[in-house]
């Protein structure tokens, strides 16, 4: 994929961020309207798409395949968690902060901006990865994010429940039982997943309308922090899986998906549970501003 095509692809994203920037300055968007919007994203549209990653197409990969790239995604958060353990304490700031550096580093955007990515940069048959690689992270997006974002104290067991925990997991089963949906329930999941993308950079852009760009844009943590999520992460991954000999294909997909910026569902999270939204919201657009450059630079060394 030319630098060009990555950069239509991340122009189309930020567009819908300023849409919803646009919204709130218009008054459409914010306040309460927002937490509502975050409340339909987390139990309905969110874990619609997560169950319809695994019900749509024509095929599943063999149980083989999916142990083996879910062996890659092992290493993959191996690589993150070592990096969070330190990095946060580094970078300082305050609690709420911290818990942002700590999700940053954790979870990149691998579905929104991953699969088109990937898609475009290995074609279809890549895509069945991605998507597998993508199932441990919504499981533990949801179940560990929360413990990130706001520490022990504000952590509750029954967030284990939710429905976005309890999509992922029955998505993971389908996946490594390759059981498939009926084709009609497929399709109405796809329909209301849909929504996520749009409607989630919609909610982001709202919540950048009331922080100011100068602090954001200024801030050496959060620059320090982009570099780090976005070329330090996919470089140490590389490594360490051509060292290990992993098949290319599974390898390139695996190091693009890192090299993607902060994901959306962190502003959800942070707002559903109490972490620092705004700082969040300055991770989120500061990491998908810079990844228009950083993605097509990771993408050159890898093909």
């Amino acid at each position: 994929m030319s630098f060009l095509d990555t950069l239509a692809q991340m122009m189309v994203i930020l567009f819908a961020i300023v849409c919803g920037y646009a919204a709130n300055r218009m008054g459409i968007l914010g306040g309460v309207t927002d937490r509502k919007i975050s409340k339909l994203l987390l139990t309905v549209t969110v874990p619609a798409m997560i169950l319809a990653s695994v019900s749509t197409g024509d095929t599943l990969p063999e149980a083989s395949v999916v142990l083996g790239t879910l062996g890659a995604g092992f290493w993959f958060y191996a690589v993150e968690f070592l990096f969070i353990l330190t990095v946060p304490h580094l970078l300082g700031g305050t609690a709420g902060q911290k818990g942002v550096w700590r999700y940053t580093l954790a979870f990149p955007n691998v579905a929104f901006i991953g699969y088109p990515v990937v898609l475009a940069l290995y074609g279809q048959q890549a895509l069945f990865y991605a998507v597998i690689l993508c199932l441990p992270f919504n499981l533990l997006s949801f179940t560990l994010g929360p413990l990130l974002l706001t520490g022990a104290g504000r952590f509750s067991p029954r967030q284990l429940l939710s429905p976005t925990v309890l999509a992922s997991v029955l998505a993971l089963a389908l996946a490594l039982a390759r059981v498939r949906l009926p084709a009609l329930a497929g399709e109405m999941l796809a329909f209301v997943g849909d929504v996520t993308v749009p409607l989630s950079l919609l909610f982001v852009g709202s919540l950048l309308a009331g922080l100011p760009m100068g602090r954001m844009l200024l801030s050496p943590r959060l620059w320090m922090l982009t570099v780090i999520r976005l070329l330090v992460l996919p470089a140490a991954l590389c490594c360490l899986l051509r060292a290990l000999d992993f098949d290319p294909l599974v390898l390139g997909v695996t190091v693009v998906q890192m090299a993607m910026p902060t994901a959306v569902t962190g502003s959800l999270l942070s707002m559903e549970h109490g972490g620092d939204t705004e700082c969040m919201a300055q991770s989120t657009f500061l990491t998908t501003l810079a990844s228009i450059v950083t993605i097509p630079l990771v993408a050159a060394l890898l093909l």
